[in-house]
């Protein structure tokens, strides 16, 4: 769901809430301690990888019938994007566990990097919200979720003993790069403008 939509009104927690989307949003969470699960076994790579291409594309899915249904909610804006960054953050950090021969690239700083930037962006925008001004998600940002997304795909898919080809190493390490450097520069976007933002009055 975009930031920048406003939801409807009401209790939070009432019985508007329960709608598809948030349904949606909901089974995306479920889907993805399933990931976690199939990714500690270290087998299943391919499995895994359809599994998250599929949690992940339900984050389009529900956003779209929040729009066209007018079913945006608290909650909704609340939940939407608390999953996205458990599913992205924890495939991440679930990664981190396969390292020496069957190596996924993924590495703490990596981690470090992305689990850091998630956390000071949300509180920014926290900070910036409460006070009335807009910080809905920019195109950098919308960015930088598909080249995560897309890095963990193939992190997935290359630990499949069933996938060799030559270069998988090199494809694979050169998009996880791209997808950490596409996290920092969005960062610095979304710091520069809320740093912009706060010294401005509040609304």
């Amino acid at each position: 769901m975009t930031d920048s939509a406003k939801p409807s009104s009401g209790a939070v927690l009432g019985p508007h809430a329960l709608n598809l989307p948030n349904l949606i949003t909901i089974s995306r969470l479920l889907l993805a301690f399933g990931l976690f699960a199939l990714i500690s076994t270290g087998d299943y790579w391919l499995t895994s990888a359809a599994l998250f291409i599929f949690a992940a594309s339900t984050d389009a899915l529900d956003g779209y019938l929040a729009r066209r249904n007018q079913q945006i909610t608290v909650l909704g804006r609340i939940l939407d994007p608390f999953v996205d960054k458990v599913i992205v953050c924890g495939t991440f950090i679930s990664l981190l566990e396969h390292q020496g021969q069957n190596d996924s690239g993924v590495r703490a700083w990596m981690v470090i990097i992305i689990v850091g930037r998630e956390m000071f962006v949300s509180s920014l925008r926290g900070i910036l919200e409460q006070q009335g001004k807009d910080f809905s998600a920019s195109w950098s940002g919308k960015l930088k979720m598909i080249l995560q997304c897309l890095s963990i795909s193939v992190c997935l898919i290359t630990l499949s003993p069933d996938v060799t080809f030559t270069g998988n190493e090199l494809l694979r390490n050169g998009v996880l790069w791209l997808s950490i450097a596409a996290t920092v520069w969005s960062g610095a976007v979304y710091i520069s403008r809320g740093f912009t933002l706060l010294s401005e009055p509040a609304a």
